[in-house]
């Protein structure tokens, strides 16, 4: 989402990434999200990985005023959802997609970088009591899931899975770490160690790794599958690198490239697979040409 708005002029240098289109620009997320279901896509995240409460604040937004945007940004991904169905043709051999409510780590929000290193010096009950409003605003809108994404560390996963389970009980999610090599968390966790910690709770319907550069995945998912009998998802960046220091990516991106790895993270036990950082609709078409072959 974030790197195709950047593609269309947006400018996203700014402590709420997309979701400052959602003030600004909302008819453009509208489109994003059709053009990556046209491309093939089953699931849609929405532009709210990096909205919260205390962001919109120091935006100067009430309480009433932040809500209401992020629910907005599950009634864009609706729209375009809906469109795209409305539209015989594009039945033919496709399901429904999904809406997942995107519901980014405690980290997006401090927008420094933090949901790549995961030490945040906060208990489970301090990040259970982040994630509540947000994620009590975003059920409102009636999303089919949630997407609690790029989480660094073990603890904040279990926050989010008591969460739901001690006060969200009809919600559903999938959680999905930021690693930072073959084996561990960007926290520093071995993923299988923070995969297992999951398993109790049924409302986590899938795990595995996003925001991670592809050469990781494949072992990331074969450590993930030993450690948890829920389904397996993966959404890697592009394959370039991002500083956030400068906020800047370097490299390359190749679509046919990151299709061709998906053989991997699917032998390795992926049953979702999509894209992350700097992924286009061109990489999901191409990605989603190979697994309907497949």
């Amino acid at each position: 989402m974030a790197s195709e708005l950047e593609r269309r002029g947006c400018n996203l240098n700014d402590a709420l990434w997309s979701a400052r289109v959602l003030i600004e620009q909302p008819q453009l997320i509208r489109d994003v999200h059709y053009d990556y279901f046209m491309a093939g896509a089953d699931v849609a995240t929405t532009a709210s990985y990096q909205a919260s409460f205390p962001g919109f604040a120091k935006r100067g937004l009430s309480e009433e005023e932040s809500a209401r945007l992020m629910r907005l940004s599950i009634e864009l991904a609706q729209a375009a959802r809906d469109a795209f169905w409305a539209d015989e043709q594009h039945r033919v051999g496709r399901i429904k997609p999904l809406v997942a409510a995107s519901v980014g780590p405690y980290g997006a929000m401090l927008a420094d970088g933090s949901e790549y290193r995961g030490n945040y010096g906060l208990s489970e009950q301090q990040l259970m009591d982040f994630h509540r409003p947000r994620i009590a605003a975003l059920l409102v809108a009636g999303p089919d899931l949630l997407a609690c994404e790029t989480i660094p560390c073990q603890v904040e996963a279990v926050a989010i899975a008591r969460l739901l389970q001690q006060e969200f009980p009809h919600a559903a999610a999938w959680i999905s770490f930021s690693c930072r090599d073959d084996a561990n968390l960007s926290e520093g966790t071995p993923l299988a160690e923070a995969i297992a910690a999951l398993e109790p709770f049924q409302q986590v319907v899938a795990v595995g790794v996003n925001c991670t550069a592809p050469r990781h995945i494949a072992p990331l998912l074969q450590a993930a599958a030993k450690a948890s009998g829920k389904r397996l998802l993966t959404y890697p960046n592009s394959g370039e690198a991002y500083d956030p220091v400068t906020k800047t990516w370097h490299g390359s991106s190749d679509p046919q490239a990151f299709a061709e790895a998906a053989r991997q993270w699917r032998a390795a036990g992926a049953s979702c697979i999509g894209g992350c950082c700097r992924t286009t609709p061109e990489d999901i078409r191409a990605l989603s040409a190979w697994l309907r072959r497949g």
